[in-house]
């Protein structure tokens, strides 16, 4: 049943609304921020949420044929080829950022991977900048389930977090999720997202008996 309803909501009819929606929600967020808060430090690390920006841009610019054209400069390096497209899109001001944000809200393009990528990189990257913010996100719980259900079976090396989920049942409160062997841990679907992406979480966001350890394994990733 679950798995049903994970390759329902995986489909373009599903997945692409949510993912123009969260972009006009985070561009909502972004317009009125001061100035100083813009090279606030991230979630992701080494970068600023000016950075994280300027990287959703230029996810949501990339297309099949010149994923292939950029991996094979970079090298197959793909955090050469995201900071490559982070230094292009990052504007001196970051309103001119957002001006590249407004552009892509309704792009249906991507590289040549599963459509759950682009609800990964919606989830994560918003709260990558909202929670250094102070800036309270809200996310759909099924269609987080979606990326993480993608996220628990993708290596960390493609961007997902399979090692890292590893030796644990994860079972979602807020959406049918459960996912794992092992001491459970429970929480909402976006902190074990950002969990399993490697971000950290706070201790009062998951329960369960294998919580106080995979807190400490996250520590340590």
């Amino acid at each position: 049943m679950l798995l049903n309803s994970v390759m329902a909501s995986s489909k373009p009819s599903a997945v692409w609304p949510v993912v123009h929606r969260e972009r006009r929600a985070l561009l909502q967020d972004l317009e009125p921020l001061p100035a100083a808060q813009w090279q606030t430090p991230s979630l992701c690390a080494g970068w600023d949420v000016h950075d994280v920006l300027a990287h959703v841009v230029d996810s949501a610019k990339t297309t099949r044929l010149n994923f292939i054209r950029r991996m094979i400069a970079a090298r197959m390096d793909f955090d050469h080829d995201n900071a490559v497209g982070v230094e292009r899109e990052k504007t001196a001001e970051p309103a001119q950022t957002l001006n590249g944000l407004r552009a892509v809200l309704s792009r249906t393009s991507g590289p040549p991977a599963s459509l759950a990528t682009r609800l990964v990189e919606a989830f994560v990257h918003g709260e990558d900048i909202r929670r250094p913010l102070g800036i309270r996100g809200d996310y759909p719980a099924e269609h987080v389930a979606t990326a993480l259900s993608y996220q628990v079976k993708t290596t960390t090396k493609m961007g997902g977090g399979k090692e890292i989920a590893e030796g644990w049942r994860l079972v979602a409160t807020d959406t049918p999720f459960d996912h794992g062997n092992g001491p459970t841990v429970e929480g909402p679907a976006i902190a074990l997202l950002l969990a399993i992406s490697g971000r950290p979480i706070g201790h009062e966001e998951v329960g369960g008996p294998g919580a106080p350890v995979f807190l400490q394994h996250l520590g340590n990733v």
